[in-house]
């Protein structure tokens, strides 16, 4: 066949989407390009001609989704092993099929079979929603690397044997998915990133005495930090950026000082004066290590500067505090993320880091009252409140979680299983006009005075209308 004859067969408009492309199945409604086909094998539900629940590839004449048989499609898309109808792959199995052979010959041990250990990997896996996806990613030859690794024993099935591998990104989602299926057990991610971080910085250290002041300071100080608020839940990226910084402002004035001719133990007082005195925001991280540095003998007991508060801590005034709270409740237009968080902020006085560990458990719903688990009673959400929770809540739901299918935070974050960064949770309420420490020294201003509740009915005027509920206590 000619590549013109090829064009006239092959190459047609969709008679779906009417893109120009190659032509991957002629149907009752004419050529279908590989993107409406792949589509018309994810619709399933009862076809409205046969009534039978099944897939529904084909089209009637108003467009509806209707299954092969009423749609006059000759071929079958059962898969030859499961039964399963969809999509169908190499050797006519299903995705989840292929998928499970997949991974058989990647965990092989040498025998033809999963290697034990990694069995509950090889069925955490399995069980995911979207196996296509599964299919792209088990495609990454350092995917294929690890896992044939970790099944043949080369690479050891342990936190410190994977610290050991790259990229950090691959090995850090393959962690992830060893200890939800409980092949590892589990630690906190975040502290884990900040470990082989913290390796990657010391390692470009030359001069050995810095090194080792380094890490003593990140040994005996932060990790112990760490592993302390780690214990109580997991880490925000927040507090591993600080402790970074920590390190990095420490590691700069260690080589600031030698530069001066000075060591850590002969620092003098005017050396830390010039250290802060440019740059101080920048450099005031540094003081956690010289603090700690003080208290163990390692340099004399000096003064460091007092904080510089740039920011007006001045409270929202209440009126203006109420028309932010208003706007919130009643914007449909703004995210609902947001406006669960500014009711949080302005009503209860809740501070973000605290906001961003709740939990859907939290919220309880006996489909007359809406309380939330702030403390000890629950607290109740007044309406409009606490239909704007139940929305949310149920939006929560439905949030597709790649490798930790089990996580339930109410602010979810990017990271799989991880909550929202507070940092971005406050820039979301910013970008809707709420700003949270002032809104929230506000509220609290209010709840000493025991004001009444707000006015925040949709359309009326302050200080008339339908109450938002009981007084805050």
């Amino acid at each position: 066949m000619t590549p013109e004859e090829y064009e006239r067969w092959m190459i047609r408009d969709c008679a779906r989407c009417g893109r120009r492309a190659s032509k991957s199945a002629e149907w009752s409604d004419g050529p279908i390009c590989r993107t409406c086909y792949e589509r018309a094998m994810r619709v399933r539900g009862c076809c409205p001609g046969c009534r039978a629940d099944r897939l529904l590839p084909g089209r009637d004449t108003a467009g509806t989704p209707i299954c092969r048989d009423c749609a006059g499609i000759v071929r079958d898309f059962f898969c030859d092993r499961c039964g399963f109808e969809g999509l169908l792959l190499g050797g006519r199995l299903c995705e989840r099929c292929t998928l499970a052979d997949t991974l058989t010959r990647l965990l092989d041990d040498g025998t033809g079979n999963v290697t034990p250990p990694l069995k509950p990997l090889f069925t955490a896996v399995l069980e995911m929603d979207r196996p296509k996806s599964r299919l792209i990613w088990l495609r990454n030859p350092n995917v294929v690397r690890l896992l044939q690794g970790l099944a043949t024993g080369s690479i050891p099935l342990t936190h410190e044997g994977l610290h050991q591998e790259t990229p950090w990104r691959t090995v850090a989602h393959l962690r992830d998915l060893l200890m939800d299926s409980g092949v590892l057990p589990r630690i906190d991610r975040q502290l884990m990133l900040y470990q082989r971080w913290l390796n990657e910085r010391l390692a470009v250290i030359e001069d050995p005495e810095h090194r080792r002041h380094l890490q003593h300071f990140a040994t005996w100080h932060q990790m112990r930090r760490l592993r302390s608020k780690a214990e109580k839940g997991p880490l925000g990226r927040s507090q591993t950026n600080q402790t970074k910084q920590e390190i990095t402002q420490a590691g700069g004035f260690l080589a600031w000082l030698a530069d001066r001719g000075h060591t850590i133990e002969h620092c003098r007082q005017a050396d830390l004066d010039a250290w802060h005195t440019e740059k101080l925001a920048t450099r005031r991280p540094a003081q956690t290590f010289l603090r700690w540095c003080m208290k163990t003998g390692r340099m004399p007991r000096l003064a460091l500067p007092s904080q510089v508060v740039n920011q007006d801590q001045a409270p929202l005034h209440q009126h203006r505090r109420l028309a932010v709270l208003r706007r919130a409740l009643n914007d449909d237009s703004l995210p609902l993320r947001a406006r669960i968080a500014a009711a949080l902020v302005l009503l209860y006085a809740q501070p973000v880091t605290r906001i961003v560990r709740l939990t859907v458990d939290d919220v309880i719903d006996d489909g007359t009252t809406v309380t939330v688990r702030l403390g000890d009673p629950p607290s109740p959400l007044p309406e409009p409140v606490a239909d704007l929770m139940r929305a949310y809540v149920q939006s929560c739901q439905h949030l597709p979680y790649a490798s930790s299918r089990s996580s339930q935070w109410l602010f979810p974050g990017r990271q799989p299983g991880q909550p929202m960064n507070p940092v971005s949770l406050q820039a979301h309420l910013r970008e809707i006009g709420v700003p949270p420490q002032h809104g929230r020294t506000s509220a609290i201003r209010q709840l000493v005075l025991q004001a009444p509740a707000p006015v925040i009915a949709k359309g009326c005027s302050s200080g008339s209308g339908r109450s938002v509920g009981q007084t805050v206590s």
